[in-house]
């Protein structure tokens, strides 16, 4: 009753409300296991993604994920599984709890890999970006400097107090032997199952943008090769034109205009790359800092190892971006200059043929002056023959003037007349166009 009373809603409405609650943190409680893996992946391997975990849930009687679901979040039994599509990659994480005994003895560490489908699993769309072990445990269950020594190298390792001094986090990011890297996440009792929760997503959010910044890092490299080139290219035609002449001109035009397209070519084929990495970049920098760490003694923070290690990638694909938009301005520049060049002397070119023109002109009115003078002249001798031819006859009749007289009085009034009249044909003709 109370909705008919609102006006027309927008079709998606509802799914941006709840879009607020997409891909929560789980309630977690320690000891748990927890295997997370990134599959990078195409639009087909996306689609092909949800029908793999379609496929998982369909052989444990579990409901389908319909065409716009994006997140599942399921318990199966022996792990829960959480399926997140993003738009470049598929984020798979399998979680187990772990029984006590195992928790004392981590030497042959329990992972939740281990309970997943292994055929099922080795079939994961997309090509493998990040793959990582977590360990949430109880602080006071384990002896954590032993067991820290045990599961990770100590020559790259990285620790903090985080969520408040709530608990541990330790790490090398390093890949093991097979193929995962590792954190150990040391929980004490102040950390709830809900903090717990988040503390974890953020950790995971941290490996997985991560390593997504990082595909601009290959990108950047590439890039700075051909841009080394361009810039060659570029300087070499600068001076060229320089020196050039006119008919070397159009040629370095035609040059300048394939070196254009040539950098924007590059620049759009990794401009969405670098974009990409520069958010996740920012991503990975919010969740360190959500993580509130603090020092442990010896030990640098995860913040102190990604302001080191990361920083030089970060700045490195913003250093080709910048790069890339100099350079295009540059080629731009140039390309305007010459432009301009080309265009000046083209004017001048047309200031020489209308000069030209007119002078031409100036002595098509003169002929034609000439050409009026004659015209008249011979006009007015025709007229004055037809006027002496006239007399002739006008005599038997009575005319009282010789033929010759009246020729002659006639010609000065016939040549004003002709000229006159051909004077006033000119004016009304060119007067017009003018």
């Amino acid at each position: 009753m109370a909705s008919s009373l609102l006006p027309e809603q927008h079709p998606e409405r509802v799914q941006l409300h709840n879009e607020i609650h997409a891909r929560p943190a789980e309630i977690i409680e320690a000891p748990l296991a927890i295997t997370h893996i990134v599959m990078l992946t195409d639009a087909a391997q996306r689609e092909a993604s949800r029908a793999h975990v379609a496929a998982l849930l369909r052989d444990h009687h579990r409901p389908l994920p319909d065409a716009a679901t994006t997140h599942v979040l399921i318990n199966l039994g022996a792990f829960r599984l959480r399926w997140e599509q993003h738009t470049e990659f598929v984020a798979w994480t399998f979680a187990t709890p772990m029984e006590p005994s195992s928790v004392a003895d981590m030497r042959e560490p329990e992972t939740a890999i281990h309970a997943v489908p292994q055929n099922w699993l080795r079939k994961l769309p997309g090509q493998c970006l990040s793959s990582l072990h977590l360990w949430a445990l109880s602080e006071s269950a384990v002896d954590a400097p032993q067991l820290v020594r045990h599961m990770l190298h100590t020559d790259t390792l990285v620790g903090s107090r985080v969520a408040g001094d709530a608990g541990s986090i330790y790490t090398d990011f390093a890949i093991h032997a097979d193929g995962f890297s590792r954190m150990l996440l040391l929980a004490s009792d102040e950390l709830t199952p809900r903090r717990l929760g988040r503390l974890v997503q953020r950790l995971l959010e941290i490996e997985t943008y991560r390593m997504a910044a990082l595909l601009g890092l290959p990108a950047a490299r590439k890039a700075a090769s051909v841009l080394a080139t361009a810039e060659r290219e570029l300087a070499e035609l600068a001076h060229a034109i320089r020196a050039a002449d006119r008919d070397a001109e159009p040629a370095l035009l035609d040059r300048l205009t394939r070196l254009a397209g040539q950098v924007e070519s590059e620049y759009a084929a990794t401009h969405s790359r670098f974009s990409a990495s520069s958010a996740y970049f920012e991503l990975v920098e919010r969740r360190i800092q959500e993580l509130q760490e603090s020092r442990v003694d010896g030990i640098q923070t995860i913040r102190e190892f990604m302001d080191r290690r990361l920083s030089p990638a970060r700045a490195t694909c913003e250093w080709a971006t910048r790069r890339q938009n100099a350079l295009s301005e540059r080629v731009s520049r140039v390309s305007s200059l010459l432009r301009t060049r080309v265009e000046i002397e083209q004017q001048q070119s047309s200031q020489q043929l209308l000069g030209t023109m007119n002078d031409r002109q100036g002595m098509q009115l003169k002929l034609q002056s000439t050409v009026e003078g004659l015209s008249v002249a011979a006009i007015t001798y025709y007229i004055t023959g037809l006027i002496s031819y006239l007399a002739k006859g006008a005599q038997k009749l009575g005319w009282p003037w010789s033929p010759e007289s009246t020729a002659a009085v006639a010609i000065p009034v016939v040549a004003f007349a002709v000229w006159w009249s051909l004077r006033r044909l000119h004016h009304k003709l060119f007067g017009r166009h003018a």
